[in-house]
């Protein structure tokens, strides 16, 4: 039974972490996101700093947000670790990976030079099953990047049982744990009430694809 603080990328494996974390007696207390080196969007989703806040103000959470470059990641994302557990009195972060245990190495280590004990609430439970998880409890997730072997084509689309078979039938993981695509929860049993997105113009940078997005 833990105050916690969630690694929250604003998709769907943070949202259901949150939630299984909540089911397990601890209490997030309050969100973290790293950001790009401006500010403006979050890592590897780009998501908006206002939807990631108002994600926030959907559950009653606080978002702390810290632009930050990959050099400095591990460095920075310590010395926040630290600072929530001394505004929040937090004693662990919750982390929504699954299987790679490379991650799991760099959140036990960042949590363990910070005081904090790393709760893993999906860990080794099977991709596809947290997947219809998700979905069978309310979570309304979108894809807003994606890898070249997707394309540009999945953007935007909602994640369902059929939008994970056609995954699958190209190769793609059912969970998008190796990265190959991420999302926005737009939805999920702890909102107040689902959060209008508008998505708009698909950008490729490098071999990703990306969406912009934005509140009405």
């Amino acid at each position: 039974m833990k105050k916690c603080m969630v690694s929250w990328s604003g998709g769907k494996d943070s949202c259901l972490a949150l939630i299984n974390a909540r089911a397990q007696g601890h209490t997030p207390v309050v969100l973290l996101n790293m950001m790009n080196e401006n500010g403006k969007v979050s890592r590897s989703h780009a998501i908006p700093q206002e939807i990631l806040q108002q994600q926030g103000k959907l559950m009653g959470l606080p978002v702390v947000t810290k632009p930050v470059s990959w050099e400095q990641y591990e460095e920075v994302f310590i010395s926040t670790l630290q600072e929530l557990k001394e505004k929040y009195s937090i004693e662990a972060g919750v982390f929504g990976d699954i299987d790679l245990q490379e991650h799991r190495n760099w959140e036990e280590m960042v949590c363990t030079q910070s005081g904090l004990k790393a709760l893993l609430p999906l860990w080794q439970q099977n991709r596809k099953a947290l997947v219809l998880e998700m979905i069978n409890i309310g979570i309304e997730a979108h894809i807003v990047s994606c890898n070249e072997t997707m394309g540009a084509t999945y953007l935007g689309e909602k994640i369902t049982p059929m939008l994970i078979d056609q995954l699958e039938q190209i190769g793609v993981d059912a969970c998008g744990e190796n990265g190959e695509y991420h999302t926005l929860v737009v939805n999920a049993p702890m909102f107040k009430n689902k959060m209008q997105v508008q998505f708009g113009n698909k950008i490729q940078n490098g071999n990703y694809w990306f969406i912009e997005m934005k509140l009405l």
